[in-house]
């Protein structure tokens, strides 16, 4: 032991990293450290300082970006899917609207569209089941006109209530006819147009004795009503086909509450 340290001495003089000169290399200076150490302290400071006058709201921002960006990285199965329905409804909705306008392809028969669309219709068929109503002599006639014109009018009242809640535009930006705003008809989801042709149509294939021919006849305006709403870009597919559902069950409601032979007598003449 006592001759390996004057050894070790020996090579410690020997051993060129310990001279004065290279001391720098191998421990870093005291008086870096500090500075180093004050600059951190320094920024620290300006840090916290700024973090203490920032806004309040841009604090709460920043503690909810990282939540709002996990939502949207992980959104949950049902909230995929509903979007992807709803871009596919649009993207079909506009595709299919070809005679939004006149430069539409089938811009030319937008006039022949519109016409269509009017026999479905609030006003010209409560207009029509008036008079039909005051030119009626016998009592099942009058039975039939004052349930149909307690449908039409059960039929605006709640598309109208309906469209009131979703407020959802069309696909196209198209301002709403002078009848449409009679019938509260301002909005796309539900179509009005598909539920009263819809509710007609079933009304008529059960309270009425029609041959075949004018069934299929009645079943075909129907759908060519209600889908010629989304040619002209006023409704998207699922509008017109929660609409046909909506009629159906209008249609189901009028039966549940039908009124008979003497209560519309009683209204008749009342009016």
């Amino acid at each position: 032991m006592p001759a390996s340290q004057p050894r070790s001495r020996a090579r410690d003089r020997n051993n060129v990293l310990n001279r004065a000169e290279f001391l720098s290399l191998n421990q870093p200076l005291k008086g870096n450290q500090e500075s180093r150490s004050s600059s951190r302290k320094q920024s620290g400071q300006a840090g916290a300082a700024g973090a203490q006058n920032s806004n309040p709201k841009e604090r709460r921002q920043s503690q909810q970006l990282p939540e709002e960006d996990c939502m949207q990285l992980n959104p949950s199965f049902k909230g995929i899917a509903f979007n992807s329905l709803l871009a596919i409804d649009i993207c079909m909705s506009k595709r299919l609207g070809v005679c939004a306008n006149r430069a539409s392809s089938w811009g030319g028969a937008r006039s022949m569209i519109n016409l269509l669309g009017i026999t479905g219709h609030g006003i010209p068929w409560i207009a029509g089941t008036l008079i039909c109503l005051v030119k009626s002599s016998t009592l099942a006639g009058q039975e039939v006109l004052m349930n149909l014109l307690l449908a039409l009018l059960l039929d605006i009242m709640i598309v109208a209530g309906l469209q009131k809640l979703a407020k959802r535009k069309g696909p196209y930006d198209i301002n709403p006819g002078l009848l449409d705003y009679l019938t509260m008809d301002t909005y796309a989801f539900p179509a009005g147009h598909a539920s009263r042709v819809a509710m007609l149509s079933k009304f008529f294939l059960n309270h009425l004795v029609l041959a075949i021919p004018l069934r299929i006849l009645l079943v075909l305006w129907a759908l060519c009503v209600g889908f010629s709403r989304v040619m002209i870009g006023r409704h998207h597919i699922t509008d017109v086909l929660s609409g046909f559902v909506f009629g159906y069950l209008q249609f189901r409601l009028v039966e549940l509450i039908w009124m008979s032979s003497n209560t519309c007598q009683m209204l008749i003449s009342i009016w």
